[in-house]
Order: C-alpha cells, then structure tokens, then sequence
C-alpha cells in the first residue's frame, strides 16, 4: 500500500505518469460549456452544415421532380418521322422560304376514329381525312400572327403521294382533304406548298381527343349561342345564350354542320375560328400562364396530343415557338378563310376564287401585312362587274380599291414618280382577331 500522505492535493497533483498538472478552469457566468463558446459555435456549425445539406436536398428533390416533370412533358409528344423522310425526298420541289425568321406552321386536325377515346365518333375504317387545316405565319417580327383555314372540300392539284402501303397515287384535280386521307401529312404539306407556294416550316397534328383535353385543360371556353343547339350527330345539346363548353361539348361545336347556321362549310369554318380566338384569349390570361396548377395541364394535354415534325417534337422545341408567340397582341392574332366559293361543276364543292387567294399567298410568303374585318363589304353582282372581274362575285371575303394586275403588284393612274403617291393599304380579308369575343 503506497504512501500518499503528504502530497499535494487538487490541480496541482501530479499524474502518476509525471504529466505536469493542468491548470485550474474556471468557468465564466453565461459561457456555455466552454471556457470561450467553443462549444456553442459547434452546434452553430452543426446547424448550419445540416440547414444546408437540407437545402441542397430539397433543391436536388425539386431539380428531380422538374426533371421527372420536363421528361414527362418531353416524350408525350409523337415525332412524325416517316413525314419528315418523304418530304425529304421531294426536297428539290418544295418553295424556298423567302423571309429570314418568319414561320408557317401547318396546324393539321385529324378525323380518325383509332387511338383513346375516338372510335365513339364512327367506325374507324382504316382511313383518316384532315376534318381542319389551319396554316399559320407568324409575321419575322412576331408582332401579329394569320391563321388561314383551308377549307376540306376546296378542289386542288394534289401530288402523286405515297400511301401507307407502299403504293403511289397518281397526280390528280380533287378535293383538299384527299391528300391527308392518301398520303397523310407529308402528302397535305406537298399539296398546300403546291398550292400557296409557301414552304411550310414545322406540321402539328392533332386528333379529337387531344382537342377535348386542351379545351378542359383550361376549364372551358366561352362561347354565346343565338340559338339552342340539338344535334345527334355532333353529341351536342346546349342551351341558347353565353355558354361554357367543357372539352366534349367544345368538340361538338366546331364539327357541327347541319344543325349551327347555314349548314355551309364556310360558315363552319368561321365558327372554328371565333372558337379558337376565344381559345387563345382563354390560353394567354394570367390566370393560365401564372397558375402552374392549371398550367401543367395545359402543357400535359397540348404536349400528349400532338405529333409533330422532329423540329418541334421536343419541349424546348415547342417552347421556343411558344416564346415568340407570347407577347403577339389578341388584336394581331388574325384568322381568315382563303377566299373560296362554291366549284362551277359541283355545288357541294369549294374552288379558290383568284386573284384573290393568290394576293394572300403572296402576302404571306412575303411576310407582308394584311387585314381582316368581320364584315368585308359585298362586291357587285357578276353581271354588274366590268368585263375581266368576274372572279371577284360571290365571294364576299376579299375587298380592294385598286386594280389587281395578277403580278402581285396594283395598277394605279398615278405616276410611279408621283411624289404624293402613299404606299398600298393591305388588303382586307374577311374574318377576326383572338381580340374579340364570341359573345358581342
């Protein structure tokens, strides 16, 4: 048993090893558990080092979830490859675009009975015809925007197109939507280039049910009826007045015929278009576009519903069109008919009433501007006009003061040095604007 009496006791004991003591500690009032906070910055560096691993996990959680959400919206789009190899083949014939950054987007509605949702509306017999065309230009400025319908039954030079089989048609004078139900889009954009002279730059195709879910995407768009609607064909029963149609009753409504107005398809036509104005205003409210809760739908209806060209068959591809769209005013965001009346051989058939069609081709492809009102003052009746200007009866949608010399230039009595002369006005075409409403 060792002897420890008489050593020192407290700090100043030394260890059994001989370590010198260490000094006495004396803790300060408010200190912590540390002489000089050591331990308290710890727990502040703890703090922090797990405040931030929680914020990078959440940025990593939402960057995953946007990513998951941008693959989604990504692959819902269908690329038309098969169009992009055909038309690639006929390369040499095609017009060439003659305005840098101006775009014409060929805006194809197809009829078919396959695919969700669609066999409800007739047997699908294996063929499809383009139920709408819509070709718009977008103006090199993105300051104004035409949506030109080209009606189904108008009577047109279409191409020898190849069918899905394999097989060619031969080059016939026939009916626009032939040309879908032939060849599909490769064959439409050919015979719209054929026709305009126009080089279409990107195709979308849209089917019934990709229709529907855009309207309902946007919870309805509005519309006033002068007349009640029943009509069994179309699945549509509404009451008169202003009106909310919900995607199936939207659909009803822009393919009716013979139960809205005069049963033409012109006066279908302009129904399709005061929808899709209506549409448009629906789309660029703020309560759309700043509402990602109603946003993504949108995105996830219009993205799932359509193919397209491989230009456009991505998110970013479409963002980009959209982006240059955006800030377009409703009141230059123009739709219009190409000028068109009923075929001389065949009542139930269209024809294109010249030159007035070919002034607005020649408009578009030059990127030049034009007009439209809702109501384009009648022109003389056929046995009034002067001889050479019989094309101009019974078409009521193109109206111009001046002499049109077939060139695409005007002929005026006034000198070409005139000092005083102005510039033409642009032409008026008959139609509206995404500015106005369906219920004036």
């Amino acid at each position: 048993m060792s002897d420890t009496a008489g050593m020192p006791t407290g700090p100043e004991r030394p260890d059994p090893d001989g370590t010198p003591p260490e000094p006495p500690v004396t803790y300060a009032p408010g200190a912590g558990s540390s002489p000089t906070g050591a331990g308290v910055a710890r727990r502040r560096r703890r703090w922090l080092r797990w405040t931030a691993m929680g914020a990078a996990g959440l940025v990593l959680v939402a960057a995953g979830a946007g990513w998951a959400v941008y693959n989604k919206l990504d692959g819902n789009i269908t690329k038309d490859t098969d169009a992009a190899a055909e038309l690639a083949r006929y390369e040499k014939e095609r017009p060439t675009p003659l305005v840098h950054d101006a775009q014409n987007i060929l805006l194809i509605g197809s009829d078919t009975r396959a695919g969700r949702g669609n066999k409800k509306y007739g047997r699908d017999r294996g063929t499809q015809r383009s139920d709408t065309t819509i070709l718009l230009h977008l103006a090199a400025d993105r300051r104004s925007a035409t949506a030109v319908s080209i009606p189904r039954d108008v009577m047109v030079d279409l191409p020898s197109c190849r069918k899905p089989d394999g097989s060619r048609t031969r080059a016939q004078f026939a009916q626009f939507n032939w040309a879908y139900e032939f060849g599909g889009t490769a064959c439409t954009i050919r015979t719209v280039e054929k026709m305009t002279k126009i080089r279409v730059d990107h195709h979308m195709v849209v089917d019934f049910a990709g229709f529907k879910d855009m309207v309902d995407a946007v919870d309805g768009v509005q519309v006033c009826l002068k007349r009640p609607i029943n009509d069994s064909d179309a699945h549509l029963k509404i009451a008169a007045g202003r009106q909310t149609l919900n995607g199936e009753q939207a659909l009803g409504y822009v393919r009716a015929r013979k139960s809205i107005g005069n049963g033409s398809d012109t006066d279908r036509m302009d129904r399709q278009q005061q929808f899709l104005a209506a549409l448009v205003n629906k789309v660029q409210s703020n309560d759309v576009l700043l509402n990602p809760a109603k946003l993504y739908p949108v995105l996830d209806a219009a993205t799932s519903s359509l193919t397209t060209d491989p230009g456009l068959a991505s998110l970013r591809g479409l963002y980009e069109l959209v982006r240059g769209m955006r800030n377009i005013p409703t009141e230059q965001v123009q739709f219009l008919t190409v000028p068109r009346r009923s075929y001389v051989y065949d009542a139930n058939r269209d024809e294109l009433v010249e030159p007035a069609a070919a002034e607005l081709f020649t408009r578009l492809r030059t990127d030049a501007p034009l007009q439209v009102t809702r109501q384009v003052p009648d022109p003389a009746p056929r046995n009034e006009q002067a001889e050479g200007d019989e094309d101009y009866a019974d078409t009521g949608e193109y109206d111009d003061s001046q002499d049109y010399d077939g060139s695409g230039d005007y002929e005026s009595d006034e000198k070409p040095d005139d000092p005083s002369r102005t510039p033409s006005p642009a032409p008026t075409f008959r139609g509206n604007t995404a500015a106005g409403t369906t219920c004036e």
